[in-house]
Protein backbone atom coordinates (compact mmCIF):
# COMPACT_ATOMS: atom_id res chain seq x y z
CA UNK A 1 0.00 0.00 0.00
CA UNK A 2 1.20 3.13 -0.97
CA UNK A 3 -1.29 6.22 -0.52
CA UNK A 4 -3.26 7.41 2.33
CA UNK A 5 -5.43 9.99 2.88
CA UNK A 6 -6.71 11.78 5.78
CA UNK A 7 -9.85 13.78 5.97
CA UNK A 8 -10.25 16.34 8.87
CA UNK A 9 -9.33 19.90 10.23
CA UNK A 10 -5.84 21.63 10.53
CA UNK A 11 -6.00 25.18 12.80
CA UNK A 12 -4.09 28.13 13.59
CA UNK A 13 -2.97 26.76 16.70
CA UNK A 14 -2.20 29.55 19.30
CA UNK A 15 -0.27 27.86 22.38
CA UNK A 16 0.17 30.07 25.98
CA UNK A 17 3.82 30.50 26.15
CA UNK A 18 3.65 33.18 28.91
CA UNK A 19 6.03 33.57 31.95
CA UNK A 20 5.73 35.66 35.22
CA UNK A 21 8.10 38.53 33.71
CA UNK A 22 6.50 37.96 29.87
CA UNK A 23 2.43 37.78 30.44
CA UNK A 24 0.32 36.93 27.47
CA UNK A 25 2.40 35.65 24.95
CA UNK A 26 1.40 33.02 22.59
CA UNK A 27 3.09 31.01 19.63
CA UNK A 28 1.61 30.53 16.37
CA UNK A 29 1.74 27.39 14.67
CA UNK A 30 -0.70 25.07 13.13
CA UNK A 31 -2.18 21.71 14.02
CA UNK A 32 -5.68 19.59 14.07
CA UNK A 33 -5.75 15.75 14.89
CA UNK A 34 -5.52 14.53 11.59
CA UNK A 35 -3.02 17.02 10.34
CA UNK A 36 -0.50 16.11 13.02
CA UNK A 37 -1.16 12.09 12.23
CA UNK A 38 -0.52 12.42 8.74
CA UNK A 39 2.91 14.50 9.68
CA UNK A 40 4.05 12.12 11.43
CA UNK A 41 3.23 8.80 8.85
CA UNK A 42 5.13 11.06 6.02
CA UNK A 43 7.99 12.15 8.55
CA UNK A 44 8.43 8.11 9.53
CA UNK A 45 7.55 6.64 5.94
CA UNK A 46 8.57 8.96 3.51
CA UNK A 47 8.25 6.63 0.59
CA UNK A 48 4.30 6.47 1.57
CA UNK A 49 2.05 9.15 -0.17
CA UNK A 50 0.16 11.07 2.52
CA UNK A 51 -2.44 13.68 1.06
CA UNK A 52 -4.70 15.88 3.53
CA UNK A 53 -8.43 16.36 2.50
CA UNK A 54 -9.89 19.57 4.07
CA UNK A 55 -10.73 22.85 3.14
CA UNK A 56 -9.16 26.22 3.27
CA UNK A 57 -9.38 29.88 2.88
CA UNK A 58 -7.97 32.46 0.93
CA UNK A 59 -6.49 34.19 3.74
CA UNK A 60 -2.98 34.86 4.58
CA UNK A 61 -3.34 32.02 7.51
CA UNK A 62 -5.09 30.16 5.12
CA UNK A 63 -1.62 30.60 2.18
CA UNK A 64 1.01 30.18 5.51
CA UNK A 65 -0.78 26.56 6.51
CA UNK A 66 -0.22 24.81 2.45
CA UNK A 67 2.75 26.49 3.06
CA UNK A 68 3.44 24.12 6.14
CA UNK A 69 1.87 21.56 3.95
CA UNK A 70 4.10 21.05 1.66
CA UNK A 71 7.19 21.48 3.93
CA UNK A 72 5.92 18.49 5.32
CA UNK A 73 5.45 16.89 1.70
CA UNK A 74 1.81 16.45 2.53
CA UNK A 75 0.15 16.39 -0.88
CA UNK A 76 -2.55 19.02 -1.45
CA UNK A 77 -4.57 18.22 -4.73
CA UNK A 78 -8.02 17.57 -2.18
CA UNK A 79 -7.08 20.73 -0.14
CA UNK A 80 -10.01 22.91 -1.28
CA UNK A 81 -9.99 26.50 -1.29
CA UNK A 82 -13.23 28.23 0.09
CA UNK A 83 -14.12 31.64 -1.16
CA UNK A 84 -15.77 33.28 1.87
CA UNK A 85 -14.31 30.69 4.87
CA UNK A 86 -11.51 30.76 7.05
CA UNK A 87 -9.64 28.24 9.20
CA UNK A 88 -10.30 27.42 12.45
CA UNK A 89 -8.18 28.55 15.32
CA UNK A 90 -7.70 27.43 19.15
CA UNK A 91 -5.36 28.47 21.95
CA UNK A 92 -3.51 25.70 24.38
CA UNK A 93 -3.05 25.73 28.14
CA UNK A 94 -0.92 22.94 29.16
CA UNK A 95 -0.18 21.95 33.21
CA UNK A 96 2.68 21.21 34.94
CA UNK A 97 1.80 17.32 34.23
CA UNK A 98 1.69 17.91 30.50
CA UNK A 99 -2.35 17.81 30.23
CA UNK A 100 -4.12 20.32 28.14
CA UNK A 101 -7.07 22.09 27.80
CA UNK A 102 -8.13 24.14 24.56
CA UNK A 103 -10.44 26.60 23.57
CA UNK A 104 -11.89 26.84 20.26
CA UNK A 105 -13.04 29.16 17.66
CA UNK A 106 -14.14 27.04 14.83
CA UNK A 107 -17.90 27.04 14.14
CA UNK A 108 -18.06 28.43 10.62
CA UNK A 109 -14.41 27.44 9.71
CA UNK A 110 -13.76 26.24 5.60
CA UNK A 111 -12.76 22.87 6.95
CA UNK A 112 -16.88 22.40 8.06
CA UNK A 113 -17.86 22.91 4.19
CA UNK A 114 -15.27 20.51 2.44
CA UNK A 115 -18.17 17.71 1.88
CA UNK A 116 -19.48 21.00 -0.79
CA UNK A 117 -16.50 19.91 -2.51
CA UNK A 118 -17.04 16.60 -3.28
CA UNK A 119 -18.12 16.55 -6.58
CA UNK A 120 -18.23 12.73 -8.47
CA UNK A 121 -14.61 13.26 -10.19
CA UNK A 122 -13.38 14.30 -6.61
CA UNK A 123 -14.73 11.03 -5.07
CA UNK A 124 -13.13 8.66 -7.83
CA UNK A 125 -10.44 10.31 -7.45
CA UNK A 126 -10.41 9.65 -3.83
CA UNK A 127 -11.56 6.19 -4.58
CA UNK A 128 -7.81 5.82 -6.08
CA UNK A 129 -5.81 5.32 -2.84
CA UNK A 130 -5.20 2.48 -0.89
CA UNK A 131 -5.93 4.03 2.72
CA UNK A 132 -8.79 6.39 4.19
CA UNK A 133 -8.53 8.09 7.56
CA UNK A 134 -10.72 10.11 9.64
CA UNK A 135 -11.61 10.38 13.38
CA UNK A 136 -14.52 11.33 15.52
CA UNK A 137 -13.23 15.00 15.48
CA UNK A 138 -13.51 14.97 11.27
CA UNK A 139 -16.91 13.89 12.23
CA UNK A 140 -17.81 16.58 13.96
CA UNK A 141 -16.52 19.38 12.59
CA UNK A 142 -18.58 18.46 8.91
CA UNK A 143 -21.73 20.75 9.31
CA UNK A 144 -24.83 18.61 10.07
CA UNK A 145 -26.62 18.99 6.39
CA UNK A 146 -23.59 17.29 4.88
CA UNK A 147 -23.16 14.30 6.97
CA UNK A 148 -25.41 12.05 4.31
CA UNK A 149 -22.71 13.01 1.73
CA UNK A 150 -20.16 12.03 3.61
CA UNK A 151 -21.22 8.43 4.27
CA UNK A 152 -21.95 8.16 0.90
CA UNK A 153 -18.44 8.96 0.47
CA UNK A 154 -17.53 5.93 2.81
CA UNK A 155 -19.38 4.03 0.36
CA UNK A 156 -17.95 4.77 -2.47
CA UNK A 157 -14.72 4.26 -1.15
CA UNK A 158 -15.22 0.88 0.24
CA UNK A 159 -16.87 -0.11 -3.12
CA UNK A 160 -13.49 0.88 -4.56
CA UNK A 161 -12.01 -1.41 -2.08
CA UNK A 162 -10.13 1.37 -0.04
CA UNK A 163 -9.14 0.47 3.55
CA UNK A 164 -11.28 2.79 5.99
CA UNK A 165 -9.51 3.34 9.30
CA UNK A 166 -11.16 5.63 12.12
CA UNK A 167 -9.83 6.92 15.54
CA UNK A 168 -12.84 7.65 17.88
CA UNK A 169 -11.27 11.16 19.30
CA UNK A 170 -14.42 12.57 21.26
CA UNK A 171 -14.75 16.05 21.55
CA UNK A 172 -18.34 16.68 24.03
CA UNK A 173 -18.31 20.31 22.38
CA UNK A 174 -18.69 19.35 18.81
CA UNK A 175 -21.27 17.61 19.17
CA UNK A 176 -25.25 18.61 19.85
CA UNK A 177 -25.27 16.01 22.79
CA UNK A 178 -23.77 12.48 23.31
CA UNK A 179 -26.75 10.35 21.28
CA UNK A 180 -25.97 12.62 18.14
CA UNK A 181 -22.22 11.74 18.42
CA UNK A 182 -23.19 8.10 19.29
CA UNK A 183 -25.20 7.74 16.12
CA UNK A 184 -22.74 8.88 14.00
CA UNK A 185 -19.88 6.97 16.01
CA UNK A 186 -22.04 3.60 15.56
CA UNK A 187 -21.32 4.22 11.44
CA UNK A 188 -18.04 4.63 11.73
CA UNK A 189 -17.77 1.60 13.89
CA UNK A 190 -19.34 -0.10 11.09
CA UNK A 191 -17.73 1.00 7.75
CA UNK A 192 -14.02 0.99 9.53
CA UNK A 193 -11.90 -2.34 8.21
CA UNK A 194 -8.72 -0.12 10.93
CA UNK A 195 -10.40 0.81 14.49
CA UNK A 196 -8.02 2.72 16.82
CA UNK A 197 -9.92 3.53 19.88
CA UNK A 198 -9.04 4.78 23.23
CA UNK A 199 -10.27 3.69 26.26
CA UNK A 200 -10.83 7.32 28.03
CA UNK A 201 -12.79 8.22 24.75
CA UNK A 202 -15.16 4.89 24.96
CA UNK A 203 -15.64 5.80 28.90
CA UNK A 204 -16.46 9.21 27.92
CA UNK A 205 -19.05 8.58 24.95
CA UNK A 206 -20.17 4.96 26.13
CA UNK A 207 -19.62 4.46 29.34
CA UNK A 208 -16.81 1.70 28.76
CA UNK A 209 -14.20 1.99 31.06
CA UNK A 210 -11.89 -1.13 31.03
CA UNK A 211 -10.22 -3.14 27.61
CA UNK A 212 -12.48 -5.74 27.89
CA UNK A 213 -15.48 -3.62 27.84
CA UNK A 214 -14.38 -1.98 24.45
CA UNK A 215 -13.58 -5.82 23.28
CA UNK A 216 -16.74 -6.79 24.16
CA UNK A 217 -18.55 -3.94 22.65
CA UNK A 218 -17.05 -4.61 18.86
CA UNK A 219 -17.45 -8.28 19.20
CA UNK A 220 -20.29 -8.66 16.60
CA UNK A 221 -18.13 -5.72 14.44
CA UNK A 222 -16.65 -6.81 10.86
CA UNK A 223 -13.05 -5.65 11.45
CA UNK A 224 -9.86 -5.99 10.18
CA UNK A 225 -7.77 -4.71 13.29
CA UNK A 226 -8.94 -3.52 16.67
CA UNK A 227 -6.08 -1.45 18.12
CA UNK A 228 -7.56 -0.53 21.82
CA UNK A 229 -4.86 2.02 23.32
CA UNK A 230 -5.50 1.83 27.01
CA UNK A 231 -3.54 4.89 28.35
CA UNK A 232 0.06 4.44 29.51
CA UNK A 233 -0.53 0.77 30.57
CA UNK A 234 -0.91 -1.24 26.86
CA UNK A 235 -2.23 -1.89 23.96
CA UNK A 236 -4.50 -4.67 22.96
CA UNK A 237 -4.19 -5.82 19.34
CA UNK A 238 -7.70 -7.75 17.60
CA UNK A 239 -7.15 -9.36 14.23
CA UNK A 240 -7.71 -12.47 12.21
CA UNK A 241 -3.79 -13.52 14.15
CA UNK A 242 -5.45 -13.41 17.37
CA UNK A 243 -5.31 -11.51 20.53
CA UNK A 244 -2.21 -9.21 21.42
CA UNK A 245 -1.00 -7.28 23.88
CA UNK A 246 1.10 -4.94 24.23
CA UNK A 247 2.93 -3.07 27.12
CA UNK A 248 3.57 0.69 27.15
CA UNK A 249 7.20 1.73 28.19
CA UNK A 250 6.70 4.10 30.63
CA UNK A 251 7.38 8.12 30.17
CA UNK A 252 8.42 10.16 33.01
CA UNK A 253 9.31 13.81 31.98
CA UNK A 254 6.04 14.05 29.94
CA UNK A 255 5.75 17.86 28.87
CA UNK A 256 2.82 17.51 26.81
CA UNK A 257 0.25 14.96 25.79
CA UNK A 258 -1.67 17.08 23.00
CA UNK A 259 -0.13 14.95 20.24
CA UNK A 260 -0.11 11.58 21.83
CA UNK A 261 -2.79 9.31 20.04
CA UNK A 262 -2.24 11.16 16.42
CA UNK A 263 1.07 10.26 16.66
CA UNK A 264 0.63 6.69 17.69
CA UNK A 265 -1.62 6.84 14.45
CA UNK A 266 0.90 7.89 12.55
CA UNK A 267 3.29 5.51 13.28
CA UNK A 268 0.99 2.65 12.99
CA UNK A 269 -0.72 3.20 10.10
CA UNK A 270 2.36 3.74 8.33
CA UNK A 271 4.40 0.82 9.59
CA UNK A 272 1.55 -1.61 8.75
CA UNK A 273 1.12 0.20 5.09
CA UNK A 274 4.70 -0.56 5.13
CA UNK A 275 4.52 -4.44 5.55
CA UNK A 276 5.33 -4.42 9.50
CA UNK A 277 3.43 -6.51 11.75
CA UNK A 278 0.76 -5.74 14.11
CA UNK A 279 2.77 -5.66 17.24
CA UNK A 280 5.75 -4.27 15.28
CA UNK A 281 3.60 -1.09 14.14
CA UNK A 282 2.07 -1.27 17.61
CA UNK A 283 5.71 -1.15 19.38
CA UNK A 284 6.94 1.80 16.87
CA UNK A 285 4.27 3.66 17.70
CA UNK A 286 4.75 3.47 20.97
CA UNK A 287 7.82 4.45 20.45
CA UNK A 288 7.15 7.59 18.62
CA UNK A 289 3.67 8.84 21.37
CA UNK A 290 6.52 8.33 24.18
CA UNK A 291 8.56 10.17 22.54
CA UNK A 292 6.72 13.27 21.44
CA UNK A 293 5.18 13.66 24.97
CA UNK A 294 8.46 14.31 25.94
CA UNK A 295 8.30 17.70 23.97
CA UNK A 296 6.03 20.91 23.57
CA UNK A 297 3.71 21.10 20.72
CA UNK A 298 1.67 19.12 18.42
CA UNK A 299 4.24 19.02 16.23
CA UNK A 300 7.79 17.99 17.00
CA UNK A 301 10.73 20.06 15.77
CA UNK A 302 11.89 18.04 12.07
CA UNK A 303 15.38 17.85 13.12
CA UNK A 304 14.51 16.61 16.41
CA UNK A 305 12.38 14.46 15.63
CA UNK A 306 14.08 12.85 12.51
CA UNK A 307 17.42 12.58 15.33
CA UNK A 308 15.09 10.21 17.02
CA UNK A 309 13.48 7.64 14.17
CA UNK A 310 15.85 7.94 11.39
Amino acid sequence: MTKILLLGECMIELKDVSTQSNPNIAQQAFAGDVFNTAVYLKRLFPQIDVDMVTAVGKDKYSKEMLQVFNRESLGTSCVFESEDKIPGLYSIQVDAQGERSFTYWRSDSAARYVMNFMTADVMRQLSKSDIFFFSGISLGVINTEDRDKFWLLIHTLKEAGVTIAFDLNYRPKLWRDKAEAQVQFLKAFEAADILLPGVDDFAAIFDVDTVQGVIKFFKDYSFQELIVKNGEQNVHCLSEHGHHIVDVTPVTDVVDTTSAGDSFNGGYLGARMTGKSIINSVELANQVAGFVIQHSGAIVDEAAFSSQFQ
